[in-house]
């Protein structure tokens, strides 16, 4: 209900001062001095054209941000919002990251995604050719979806060519309806165990110039309903290092790379 971003600052305040607390609570931790500003919650580029420059221009005149990443539906970056994120990319790089979560039009419409994956495919050739890096978010252990159907969404990555991935397990969420069905016919949700098989086995069939963002998401846990072993995110990375490294994975192994 509140859209990603569970640490993200208020939308009441401006975009600069959202970016100083973001800073002020990240810096000594990362010590970093430049940052990428993440338009992540909701639909980030659905807004009129006026709204949007408005608020990316501001964003980009900071000196210590260094590049825009923006989170959106692949529905909704019409011709002329291309066109400014194309003119934008010149100032600075621009990220363009789409909610995809599955290439499977069956699975899609369970889930009200409300468009079909042709128009992912349309929209992130556009954003290619305009010079735009582009990101795919996907969710393994959707309802209904096999190992095999998986598999199949991650070809479609490989065929797509886009820059990077972000993979998460499915997350059931208070208040949703995905929540009211699962209560109502629970269905099978991950273990910590097979979640780590699933994406090990996705990642060997990854085309390995596709950068891996993510591999595992966050989820309110005052929200979450299942699975609850996901809030171990250090130690679950670690598990999933340590797999790897026992089966010497890698990216693209099931590809024939090096």
């Amino acid at each position: 209900q509140g859209g990603s971003g569970e640490y993200a600052e208020s939308p009441r305040l401006s975009v600069t001062d959202q970016i100083k607390l973001g800073r002020s609570q990240s810096s000594a931790k990362y010590q970093s001095r430049r940052y990428i500003a993440y338009f992540q919650a909701f639909t980030s580029t659905y807004a009129p054209i006026d709204r949007l420059r408005s608020i990316y221009e501001e964003a980009l005149a900071l000196d210590q941000i260094a590049a825009l990443a923006i989170a959106t539906r692949p529905d909704c970056i019409p011709e002329e919002t291309l066109l400014l994120l194309k003119e934008l990319n010149r100032i600075k790089p621009v990220f363009i990251e789409m909610g995809l979560q599955t290439c499977h039009d069956r699975t899609a419409d369970r889930l009200n995604r409300c468009y079909p994956t042709s128009v992912c495919t349309d929209t992130s050739a556009r954003l290619k050719e305009a010079g735009l890096r582009v990101t795919a978010h996907v969710i393994l252990g959707l309802p209904g979806e096999t190992r095999a159907m998986h598999y199949e969404t991650i070809d479609y990555l490989n065929r797509l060519k886009v820059d990077g991935v972000k993979m998460s397990m499915l997350y059931i969420l208070e208040n949703t309806e995905l929540a009211r069905q699962y209560l109502a016919d629970p269905f099978p949700v991950f273990t910590a165990d097979s979640y780590i098989d699933l994406l090990i086995e996705c990642i060997e069939r990854l085309d390995p110039r596709i950068v891996i963002e993510r591999i595992k998401g966050d989820a309110p846990s005052r929200l979450l309903i299942a699975p609850r072993w996901g809030l171990g995110k250090g130690e679950v990375l670690n598990r999933i290092r340590h797999e790897m490294k026992v089966r010497d994975s890698f990216q693209g192994k099931r590809l024939g790379h090096e």
